[in-house]
């Protein structure tokens, strides 16, 4: 755990510079699960903010400081979940919906060795989030959570709140979705 145990209980009692510091520890590694989960960095920071409000108006119901990462990981899975589904809502996507900082990225990444670097990079995340289209949001979830966030298993059963042989199965099968889809895409000659 990145914060001692009596940290959390203090923040559980309502310990505001006790929160601070959980919020601190953790706003990192929500940011980068949020960020890979739902695929939309103007959109991060407000998803992260909600999944630390979440955080604020429901840690009186935490069990036990053990099972703190694991609960809040559910949260950020949670909140994000609830943005794709609000985002599948407003479909659209237009120019105007990049942030500044994207125009700006685009704009100086005009030239040199950098350029070859994103270039790879970004072709890389096209590919990975082309592929991940073409399975449920439940797959990429679990598949970005497992293999992207490094969780284990034991994290992935207190996320889920199902056994590990269950989660085992729900990965091979995820796993095995995203090769059928590989192998269609490379068939009909789209990668």
């Amino acid at each position: 755990m990145l914060v001692e145990r009596e940290t959390i209980e203090k923040a559980r009692a309502g310990d505001s510079a006790a929160f601070n510091e959980v919020v601190l520890a953790y706003r990192k590694r929500i940011l980068g699960t949020v960020s890979r989960l739902i695929g939309r960095p103007e959109d991060v920071e407000d998803v992260a903010q909600e999944v630390f409000v979440r955080l604020y108006y429901s840690l009186d119901q935490l069990r036990t400081p053990e099972v703190f990462e694991p609960w809040l990981y559910r949260l950020t899975v949670n909140a994000s979940y609830d943005y794709l589904r609000r985002a599948k809502r407003r479909s659209e996507s237009r120019m105007a919906d990049l942030s500044e900082q994207q125009v700006m990225m685009a704009d100086s990444l005009a030239g040199g060795r950098q350029e070859d670097e994103e270039r790879q990079k970004s072709q890389t995340r096209e590919f990975m989030d082309a592929l991940f289209r073409h399975v449920s949001e439940e797959d990429r979830l679990l598949l970005t959570l497992k293999e992207v966030e490094g969780l284990s298993l034991k994290e992935l059963e207190k996320i889920y709140g199902v056994n590990e042989n269950a989660l085992k199965v729900r990965l091979f099968r995820a796993r095995q979705r995203v090769l059928k889809a590989y192998e269609k895409a490379v068939a009909n000659g789209s990668f």
